[in-house]
């Protein structure tokens, strides 16, 4: 939301906002763009009749009094995605949905774009280098959007790409996720059903065929668009190295692991739409270094290479361990998975996770008692975490010093360490430990 604030205040728009918390880093990025509100909390009497617009994060509860107000004028209220369609009506809309993937997808899509000196605006859920910003409004032409399955807003409780009206749709896959919205698997599967309806008549979609039942959701809807295939392209790893075959042409990429070479043959496809040669394509892949938290190289030496990465769910835990193994298939990996969501802590969703963690050396699933108090959830027994992942010798910690204390324990010689979450291991400081593991 700050990052849609800074963009439309740079497109000319007057913007004003509110909230009832602001942190880091939106605060500083906020405070630096004039735009950091002068006192927290929410005021309808700002809510006025001339307003064009009023936005409004996921957050925002129906109760809130400033959309109490907005409703009572007859103001035009909308959710985040809602109103960069509305930006972007005029715009050839790419969307990256999945249920993984996605970042990471849209990621190399803006970077080749950019390398190429295409033109367009975009909508990232992370930091990428060489952009200031997560989120770009402008006149381009042409508008790159990562669009998840969660809901727009506590107006518009539906997933976020079913407002995006896509002309180019790429489906990563599909795995069960976000059980606390979606209870049942068929349910969640219901979503990637009605995306496919959204995408504008004549458009095209571009899916992951390796994935069976994404391949089958596709087989059986018919609608008025096309449909291209991709897999895993040509590659061998050299060296620790991967190089990439596509449309004769080879590449020596900075990224791994087979969902990131699907991710890549994704984005080639889109690209190819939007008109890049694969030539160009390609030049551009060899420069890309991933997203931010996404297998990021957080230091290594002769001895160990650190990675951190923003898997959680159990097909992007999977991925990621797996990708890892087979660059490094002679190294030892100790990976670390911190459970943080409210499907990885639910006792009935951990029977998901059951292999998932199998190609690692050593093994670790760290959660706190605060992260399951934050959510108002029981507690879960360690028991209950060795029964769910099936792993041999697994190592459960449900302390932060407990767990600081045993990874300065360790010895980390031919390794490879790999800590996975989509949180921040309760304020650990990964970075600096990398740092001094590998000096």
């Amino acid at each position: 939301m700050h990052q849609l604030a800074i963009a439309l205040k740079k497109k000319g728009y007057l913007v004003t906002g509110s909230d009832d918390e602001v942190f880091e880093p939106a605060r500083s990025n906020l405070a630096a763009e004039g735009l950091l509100p002068m006192e927290m909390g929410w005021f309808p009497g700002k809510i006025r009749t001339d307003l064009d617009a009023v936005i409004l994060g996921m957050h925002a509860k129906a109760d809130n009094p400033e959309i109490l107000k907005a409703q009572s004028l007859g103001l035009n209220i909308y959710s985040f995605p809602g109103y960069v369609y509305q930006e972007s009506k005029n715009k050839t809309r790419v969307v990256v949905g999945g249920s993984h993937g996605k970042t990471t997808t849209t990621s190399m899509i803006m970077h080749a774009l950019k390398k190429g000196g295409i033109d367009m605006d975009w909508l990232v859920g992370a930091k990428l280098e060489g952009f200031d910003q997560s989120v770009n409004i402008t006149n381009a032409p042409i508008i790159i959007c990562e669009g998840d399955e969660y809901p727009a807003s506590t107006l518009e409780k539906i997933p976020k790409f079913h407002l995006l009206f896509p002309h180019i749709a790429i489906l990563t896959g599909i795995a069960w996720d976000h059980i606390n919205v979606f209870p049942s698997f068929d349910i969640y599967l219901q979503q990637f059903r009605i995306f496919l309806d959204k995408i504008v008549p004549g458009g095209i979609l571009i899916y992951n065929e390796t994935d069976e039942i994404l391949r089958k959701l596709v087989d059986q809807h018919d609608a008025d668009y096309r449909k291209k295939a991709y897999g895993i392209p040509d590659r061998r790893i050299v060296n620790g190295n991967t190089i990439v075959t596509l449309g004769g042409f080879q590449s020596e990429l900075s990224i791994f692991g087979d969902h990131n070479l699907l991710n890549l043959h994704a984005a080639f496809l889109a690209c190819q739409e939007l008109g890049m040669d694969t030539r160009t394509f390609l030049d551009a892949a060899s420069s890309f270094m991933g997203a931010s938290k996404r297998l990021e190289l957080l230091g290594r030496n002769a001895d160990v290479s650190v990675y951190r990465d923003f898997a959680h769910a159990p097909s992007k835990v999977k991925a990621t361990i797996s990708a890892v193994k087979q660059q490094f298939p002679d190294r030892r990996l100790i990976s670390v998975l911190e459970l943080h969501t409210y499907s990885s802590l639910n006792q009935e969703f951990l029977t998901e996770y059951k292999g998932t963690l199998d190609k690692s050396d050593l093994a670790v699933v760290y959660y706190s008692g605060h992260a399951l108090e934050l959510k108002r959830m029981p507690p879960l027994a360690k028991e209950k975490v060795i029964d769910g992942f099936g792993k041999d010798g697994l190592i459960v910690i449900q302390e932060k010093e407990e767990l600081s204390d045993w990874l300065r324990r360790q010895t980390f010689q031919d390794a490879n360490l790999l800590l996975m979450s989509s949180g921040n291991f309760d304020g650990i400081d990964i970075i600096t430990f990398a740092k001094e593991i590998t000096k």
